[in-house]
């Protein structure tokens, strides 16, 4: 089960762009497709967060318009897979300290280990914000105002409809983004969760 948003992007990785990744990673083409679907959340539902706050969306809005806009997802792909694409760079925008938690959390949930799951995150970052700006720009490419505000709502809607599904996704993307606020989720939490988030999908 995954959120309107991933779910979307997911369809258009869909073929050359997945396998493409698997190549990458030295992974099945099953095995990409199942960390693909637990990245996509934890990315956009993380986006959500940020722009929650009104600098936090005029500063994802701005980045999208000046660096973004107009990008293909075969390009950015060809790109990251080059070297280039600042994948690193995004992360740490998108994440702040909690990157490596991220990506320790996700090749946990998922059984790629860390540094898979951290190449995985930082061939999707670029790719997510290229939709993205596809998706508010693009004329007819989406029902919300191409405003600041207009993409806070529609993030915002994804991580609601992420920490609802819960599961897999939601689950790790609650631990990442330490939804109790108290700034000390580390691995120890993810692993904590057991079912919730090892178990989800085994």
């Amino acid at each position: 089960m995954t959120t309107p948003l991933s779910n979307d992007l997911l369809s258009q990785l869909q073929g050359q762009p997945l396998a493409q990744m698997s190549n990458q990673l030295g992974l099945s083409p099953a095995q990409t497709q199942d960390a693909v679907t637990t990245a996509l959340p934890l990315l956009l539902g993380a986006l959500g967060r940020n722009a929650s706050q009104p600098q936090g969306a005029e500063a994802l809005f701005g980045a999208l318009q000046k660096d973004h806009a107009g990008l293909d997802i075969g390009s950015v792909l060809g790109a990251v897979m080059g070297g280039g694409g600042q994948g690193g760079q995004i992360l740490e925008h998108i994440f702040g300290a909690r990157h490596d938690t991220a990506a320790q959390g996700l090749g946990t949930a998922t059984g790629l280990g860390g540094s898979q799951a951290n190449t995985l995150l930082k061939i999707l970052a670029p790719i997510v914000l290229a939709y993205l700006a596809n998706r508010m720009f693009s004329q007819g490419a989406s029902t919300a105002p191409a405003t600041p505000q207009g993409l806070g709502n529609v993030l915002g809607q994804e991580r609601e409809a992420i920490q609802q599904q819960g599961g897999l996704g939601g689950g790790l993307l609650g631990s990442v983004l330490d939804q109790d606020g108290d700034g000390q989720v580390g691995l120890g939490d993810l692993l904590k969760m057991g079912g919730g988030l090892l178990g989800g999908k085994r």
